[in-house]
């Protein structure tokens, strides 16, 4: 089918992939942000539904669209900015619980917010309901979609162009934890946040795409990179699945990271975590979990082919913990959900979760990418309050 829009403008950027120095000395291995962020939304949501909306722009016949989106809020503000970028209109479906100044930001870009129901899955009910009636709507998933996956693992396609270039450097002995032979740097792990999945399928399919099967050769000498997913309580519907061994759902959603707020994972999210052979750890003490704390899924085997996955779930006072230190420490503010992966660092998760047998030389090899997801929801004044709140 024809179409009168054949070039279209790019809807994401590639970000910067920085080392940071004080989050590689209080993990004891090479940390790396990527800087998700940045994106012209705000978080990495721009890549899938830029990818998604402009596919679907493509693919009209008459050059036009109306776009429809229900969002925690970042789904939301990214299709609400590329459908501003690509000039055509956008109605964005929010719970009613979404904050003001999301609903603001949505206005000022030229979308009509609408607060619709309590929680996501009611808010997507009028979207869906709502797009029936236009011929030219266009219903984009704001996680439950390939080209979003498809999007999203274009972070990792950034990823492995700086890993063959040489960018990851190793401390320590020269070998981190993909046990690989060569001492030029490689990508040993990326941590993420979770919360329908769309961000973690899109990191296990650019692994895959990027890293092939074992009998390739595999650009930091070793295995491919390891992924640990980070939920909040409350929101922790990717390791409730694993735990359970089936695809379940939280009967709620009691996280305040709202975008998060996925009762249940996608059904991909949970295919990537049975092949994975997935392994998660419950909330914890503040002293950090245990290795005893992890179980296995089910009994199926892992698939050999497939990125090692771990899940873990951290409390929300870990995670605005997390952002207020991060703010100090690398003068960037970003929202609980995001702060969920910085957690990973500032409770000591990573060692745990990746290598718990490694030594002290092999741990300090290894480097770790963090994808700060970004996000809106989010304000100085937000921070205090959950600081205050939570006594942090």
């Amino acid at each position: 089918m024809g179409s009168y829009v054949p070039d279209l403008p790019k809807l994401h950027i590639e970000t910067p992939c920085l080392p940071s120095r004080e989050l590689s000395r209080i993990a004891g291995c090479n940390v790396y942000l990527k800087l998700e962020n940045l994106q012209p939304s705000g978080s990495f949501k721009s890549r899938g539904m830029g990818t998604v909306m402009s596919r679907a722009l493509l693919s009209s016949s008459t050059g036009r669209a109306h776009f429809y989106c229900s969002s925690g809020g970042n789904a939301g503000l990214a299709c609400a900015e590329a459908a501003r970028t690509l000039g055509q209109p956008c109605d964005i479906f929010l719970s009613a619980q979404a904050p003001d100044n999301v609903v603001a930001k949505l206005a000022a870009l030229g979308a009509t917010p609408h607060r619709a129901g309590d929680g996501w899955p009611a808010a997507d009910a009028y979207c869906r309901a709502a797009v029936v009636g236009d011929a030219e709507g266009v219903y984009v998933p704001p996680f439950d979609h390939p080209s979003i996956w498809d999007g999203n693992a274009t972070l990792v396609d950034e990823l492995a162009a700086l890993e063959a270039k040489g960018f990851f450097s190793r401390g320590g002995d020269g070998v981190g934890i993909g046990i690989g032979d060569e001492n030029t740097g490689g990508i040993d792990a990326i941590v993420c946040s979770v919360g329908g999945g769309g961000l973690l399928n899109g990191v296990m399919e650019g692994i895959e795409r990027n890293y092939g099967s074992r009998s390739h050769s595999i650009p930091n000498g070793g295995t491919r990179p390891a992924v640990l997913a980070l939920e909040t309580a409350g929101a922790d519907s990717l390791s409730a699945s694993v735990r359970a061994g089936s695809h379940v759902a939280l009967p709620g959603i009691t996280s305040i990271a709202m975008t998060l707020g996925a009762p249940r994972v996608s059904e991909r999210t949970y295919q990537w975590a049975e092949a994975s052979g997935a392994t998660s750890f419950a909330p914890s003490s503040s002293s950090g979990p245990s290795p005893s704390a992890f179980k296995k899924k089910g009994e199926k085997p892992a698939d050999a082919e497939t990125a090692r996955l771990v899940s873990a779930v951290v409390s929300d006072a870990d995670a605005v913990s997390a952002c207020a230190r991060f703010l100090d420490d690398a003068r960037l503010l970003v929202e609980v959900a995001c702060g969920a992966t910085l957690s990973s660092v500032y409770k000591g998760i990573l060692r745990t979760a990746l290598a718990p047998d490694a030594d002290d030389a092999r741990w300090a090899a290894t480097n770790v990418v963090l994808v700060v997801c970004g996000g809106s929801c989010i304000s100085t004044d937000m921070l205090a309050r959950y600081r205050e709140e939570f006594g942090v």
